[in-house]
Order: structure tokens, then C-alpha cells, then sequence
């Protein structure tokens, strides 16, 4: 065998471990952290027991969730009610093989890209593999033979199939934008001409509002609501296979974060700088992109994390709303002036290059803005309360000061 062929082999190992490693200690750890920032958020201590700084708090829940007894419902089908949590867990980690998380690696046998499988159609791999992991919801919903169960499965699958359709056309912009399906090619292309997120800002806003959603979390957590539900699609699990479940949302977030920072935030790009960009790569310029990258993850694991505990949750005919009245729409409005935007500039003769960027960046900075004035409909941009509710605040305040008039003649 070839050498080159047998490094190759011995460094795809090594980076699938790795990255399954990584995943999993982080899912672990942000349980834990999730817990800390809760508490902090609601003034509590938070677990603070087990270990140093209660650091050994998911190893205990690790082990008490293994040693405790798996039931099964009597009527469940029970082939499908024990794969179903890992259709669920499956795709969240196979999302991972195609996202780049540093920059290559030099070694005396050639050059390793820090990515798993480096496909050239990566992005589209990750469209069709994250919207696998609902099938593992509906099942288990289904398969447990409880109408909670069922309703918890069935509001996973609308909810998915409404905001899926909005994710996928605010990821075409990014497309539009780079050219290209491949995730390291999109790296290079925010490099040069900026990140996305301030070039396709609405796109960026409709793919993390979708990203809640397609994770299941506040304020999109309608198929487990358990002021409704109990558990929702979960409810008859136990032990490791309902912990599985929540396995599964964890690395669901760390990637849908990991893909917002890899299609909006340059990937592992470092900002303000283009040395991690130009010149020969070197090991140094793997660990600190590396480092950049896990660094823009962790601020967005930390955001859904303050987004739990600061919104409440939807109901039902409000997320159906806002998937199929506002967010689509916009995206298929969106869509069509980016690449009307895209195919002037390119006829114009612009070179993808910071000028490129900036024709975008400017003619996004007039989009939000006047989005944002057709959504706020006066609420805050007029005082205290919306143009539309004037009329009703004036009636009010003319029944109570007829009723003032009325106590007051009373009195005399």
C-alpha cells in the first residue's frame, strides 16, 4: 500500500475519534454548563457538589442513568421504540464529517485537511442528514402507543417540515454568494470578501431563528412541552434511552452552531487579520484557527443557552405562523434579490474581493432596515405603544375619565 494512501487512512481515524470525542465531552459539559448558567441567570448556585466547582456533576448523571431499570410500554413496538433514540442521535454526529475546524495541517507525507471527509457537495450532505434525525421522533412518538407520545411526534414533524424549507432557502443565498457547495471553498470566499453574516444578515437571522426550531429549543420546544404533554415524544422512555434524547438535542445545538459559524462567521478564519490566510500553513496556524473556530461555537451554544432562560415558549398556532407567514416569505423574497443582486455585480465586472463585500454589505444594511420597519408596524420605533393600539388606548382613557366624572358626581 501507498504510504501516502496508509497516512491518509491512519489520520481519518483519527480525526473521526477525535471529533466523535469532542462532541460527546462537549454535549457532557453543556448539560453542566446549562445548569451553571441557569442558576446564575435565576441567582442560584447551580450543582456545585460532585468534584471541583461541581466539574464531575455529568459523570454522576452519566452513571445514574445506566444503572437505572429500561421499561417498555406493553403495546409499544418495541423494534422501532428502541431505535428510534438513535435515529435520533445518528445524524446530529454525522453532520460533523463534512465541517471544516481548523485550518489544514502540514506533515513531512503531505497535507491534512482538518475536516473528516472533505466532499466537494459538503453543504448539501448537511441539509440531507440534519433533517433525518425527526424521523427518530416520530417514531419514537408513534411506537410508544401514548396519544402524549404521539402529539409530541406529530408537532416535531410539522414543525420541522415548516422550518426546514426556511433554512434551506436562507443557506441558498449563501450558495449564490460563494458560489460553491463545498464547506471549505464557502471558508475562503468570507476570507476574502467578508463573513456572512454582515453580508446576507437576513439570511443569517432566518437560519438561526430555524436553527432553534429544527433543535427543539425555547422557544420552539412545543413537541416536548410538558405543561402539555408531559414529555412529549419521550415520554415512555427511560434510563439511557431517554437519555439518549437529550443526547441528541446537545449535539444537535453544537452543530447547528458549528454550521452557523462555518456559513456566516468565516469558519476558522481568524478576524482582523489575514495571516491565518496567506503564506505556507503551519501547526501553529492549525491550533489557532482551531481555536477561533471553537471559540465562535461556544459563544452560539452559550447564546441558545441565554435564550432558554429569557423567552417563553410559543404556541402552537404562533410557531406555524411564523413558519409558513413571515419566515418564508421572507427567504423567498430574500433569495430572489440576492441573486438578482449577485448576477448585477457580476455583470458589472466587481471582482469577488472586498468590493464585492461591500456593494452587499450596504445593500443588506438598507434590506434590514427596511424589514425591520415593516415587522415592528410602530411598536418601537413610535413610543410606548403601536399606532394601531392608539385608537384603543384613547377609548380607554376616555372610559376612565367618564367614570372619574361619574365618582366624582356621585360623591357630591
Amino acid at each position: 500500500m501507498d504510504p501516502t494512501t496508509g497516512v491518509f487512512l491512519i489520520a481519518s481515524v483519527i480525526k473521526m475519534i477525535a471529533i466523535f470525542t469532542l462532541v460527546m465531552v462537549g454535549v457532557a459539559y453543556t448539560t453542566f454548563a446549562e445548569r451553571r448558567i441557569s442558576a446564575w441567570i435565576q441567582d442560584r448556585h447551580g450543582p456545585n457538589r460532585v468534584g471541583p466547582l461541581g466539574l464531575f456533576q455529568v459523570l454522576a448523571d452519566g452513571v445514574k442513568n445506566l444503572m437505572k431499570e429500561e421499561t417498555y410500554p406493553g403495546d409499544a413496538n418495541l423494534t422501532l421504540f428502541i431505535l428510534a433514540p438513535a435515529i435520533a442521535f445518528i445524524p446530529a454526529m454525522l453532520t460533523w464529517a463534512v465541517i471544516p475546524f481548523a485550518s489544514p495541517l502540514p506533515t513531512p507525507w503531505g497535507r491534512i485537511d482538518m475536516v473528516v471527509a472533505d466532499l466537494p457537495v459538503g453543504f448539501l450532505f448537511t441539509l440531507a442528514i440534519s433533517s433525518i434525525g425527526v424521523y427518530g421522533l416520530a417514531l419514537a412518538g408513534w411506537s410508544s402507543n401514548n396519544k402524549y407520545a404521539l402529539l409530541g411526534g406529530l408537532r416535531a414533524s410539522a414543525q420541522m417540515i415548516s422550518y426546514e424549507i426556511a433554512m434551506g432557502m436562507s443557506t441558498v443565498c449563501v450558495l449564490l454568494l460563494s458560489g460553491n457547495v463545498h464547506l471549505t471553498e464557502i471558508i475562503k470566499q468570507q476570507s476574502t470578501m467578508g463573513w456572512n453574516v454582515f453580508l446576507l444578515s437576513i439570511a443569517f437571522f432566518l437560519f438561526l431563528i430555524a436553527a432553534f426550531a429544527e433543535t427543539n429549543r425555547v422557544p420552539f420546544d412545543l413537541p416536548e412541552a410538558e405543561s402539555e404533554l408531559i414529555a412529549g415524544y419521550h415520554t415512555e422512555y427511560s434510563a439511557m434511552k431517554f437519555s439518549l434524547f437529550p443526547i441528541s438535542e446537545y449535539a444537535g445545538m453544537i452543530t447547528a452552531s458549528a454550521m452557523l459559524v462555518t456559513l456566516f462567521f468565516g469558519g476558522w478564519d481568524i478576524p482582523f487579520t489575514q495571516w491565518d490566510n496567506t503564506g505556507d500553513f503551519t501547526v501553529l496556524k492549525t491550533l489557532l484557527t482551531f481555536a477561533s473556530f471553537a471559540v465562535k461555537v461556544l459563544f452560539w451554544v452559550f447564546f441558545y443557552i441565554w435564550i432558554r432562560w429569557t423567552l417563553p415558549r410559543f404556541r402552537y398556532d404562533q410557531l406555524m405562523s411564523l413558519g409558513w407567514k413571515v419566515m418564508l416569505p421572507i427567504a423567498l423574497a430574500y433569495v430572489t434579490v440576492i441573486a438578482t443582486l449577485v448576477l448585477a455585480l457580476d455583470m458589472a465586472g466587481l471582482p469577488r474581493d472586498w468590493r464585492f463585500g461591500g456593494a452587499m454589505f450596504a445593500v443588506n444594511a438598507v434590506l434590514v432596515v427596511l424589514l425591520f420597519f415593516v415587522l415592528d408596524r410602530g411598536r418601537i420605533v413610535s413610543p410606548a405603544y403601536s399606532r394601531l393600539d392608539k385608537a384603543a388606548v384613547a377609548r380607554l382613557r376616555a372610559v376612565t375619565a367618564a367614570r372619574a366624572a361619574l365618582t366624582t358626581g356621585e360623591g357630591a
